[in-house]
């Protein structure tokens, strides 16, 4: 086995190997990628054993063939070499790894490639196409409210699924939900999926932001197709909450701030919240929003930001990441807080009933859900 590749290009395509493998890999040939050469493609293959990846690169075969080897030390000296052409020369006892302009050499041992796990190809998987940058938007928007608590495995994946021409990802831990839905005329049916975390995180890093990718569930798996790059995914199994009770209907009350003045007095009114219970006060009346933070030891901040509300005054209280979180990923100048309220006297306070529904303005394909807390 011997060919002769690029520096920069073989980077790019083990730094996303590296993401793949598990730092405490139960099997040393977990902590190895696998190399085939032929036909002047080198194909690499990395997995977890539950996130699989294979990529393909152009280079100048001498002699085909195949072997696994350990991915973070070819990494590290990839990154120690000038840049230019590299040969890859398998031996006996290992193989050699040198540039063609110096006169430096590395020998890294190798484990037999029979020995690593078989990693299924998109080759004859049904895939449909879907723009990159959507899929991509509706991973950001979703994927930070999903749990992080491993003992409901199920919830720490996001859902997709395809509902009436719409392809829709939620993301929720049981106290917040994000839900995005986007058109999707020509993608065919397919089993509603529990998609773990960690491709999406690849998927979002790595897609291009123009064209499609390929995408394919089946069974418990999920294929994801772009470019040279595949990859491919146990699905988490478990029942996923009924969404739809969660996001609140009919709601008749509403006030809208500036996104940016929002996000500023976030930021420093939260400097003296208790972090171990994340709570900051909204006290709104017509026309302006008062953001509180609960008095600690420490002391106790407040700020003003006009509010446009025209309702009787209100007091809530929420968990400032699950506010600060989706201002993030909303893209607009304006930002709505949608709920009811329960009647009140004349002069009183009026309260908030259930959940209370977070947008841009104008509306988009996205929302954010938030349960309150008391105050």
């Amino acid at each position: 086995m011997k060919f002769t590749f690029d520096r920069e290009s073989m980077i790019k395509e083990i730094s996303i190997a590296q993401e793949i493998i598990s730092e405490k890999s139960p099997s040393t040939v977990l902590s190895n990628i696998l190399i085939i050469a032929e036909n002047n493609i080198v194909t690499i293959k990395a997995t977890d054993n539950k996130l699989k990846f294979t990529t393909r690169l152009p280079v100048d075969i001498q002699e085909e063939g195949s072997t696994t080897i350990y991915c973070d030390k070819f990494m590290s000296i990839l990154s120690s070499l000038p840049s230019g052409d590299i040969e890859f020369i398998k031996q006996d006892l290992g193989v050699l790894i040198k540039p063609v302009s110096k006169k430096i050499v590395f020998t890294l041992k190798t484990l037999a490639s029979d020995s690593f796990p078989n990693i299924n190809s998109t080759e004859n998987v049904p895939l449909f196409e879907f723009p990159s940058k959507d899929f991509k938007e509706m991973i950001k928007e979703t994927i930070f409210a999903v749990s992080v608590e491993s003992k409901r495995t199920f919830m720490t994946g996001v859902y997709f699924v395809k509902e009436n021409d719409k392809l829709i990802m939620v993301g929720t831990d049981g106290k917040r939900l994000s839900y995005i839905a986007k058109d999707a005329f020509n993608v065919p049916d397919f089993s509603p999926a529990i998609v773990p975390t960690k491709i999406l995180s690849c998927i979002l890093k790595h897609a291009p932001d123009e064209g499609n990718i390929e995408i394919g569930v089946i069974d418990s798996s999920i294929f994801v197709k772009f470019g040279n790059v595949e990859f491919y995914s146990n699905l988490f199994s478990g029942q996923y909450p009924n969404w739809h009770r969660v996001i609140p209907e009919n709601l008749t009350s509403s006030f809208m701030v500036n996104k940016s003045d929002f996000e500023s007095a976030l930021k420093r009114t939260t400097i003296m919240v208790d972090k171990s219970i994340s709570k900051i006060v909204f006290k709104i009346t017509p026309g302006m929003m008062k953001l509180i933070s609960p008095e600690t030891k420490d002391g106790t901040a407040e700020e003003e930001i006009p509010c446009r509300y025209d309702g009787a005054d209100l007091t809530m209280a929420f968990n400032y990441n699950y506010v600060i979180d989706p201002l993030k990923v909303i893209n607009s100048e304006n930002v709505v807080f949608e709920f009811n309220t329960e009647d009140a006297s004349d002069g009183e306070e009026v309260s908030i009933l259930k959940a209370i529904i977070m947008r841009s303005e104008p509306a988009s394909d996205y929302i954010h859900v938030i349960m309150p807390m008391s105050y």
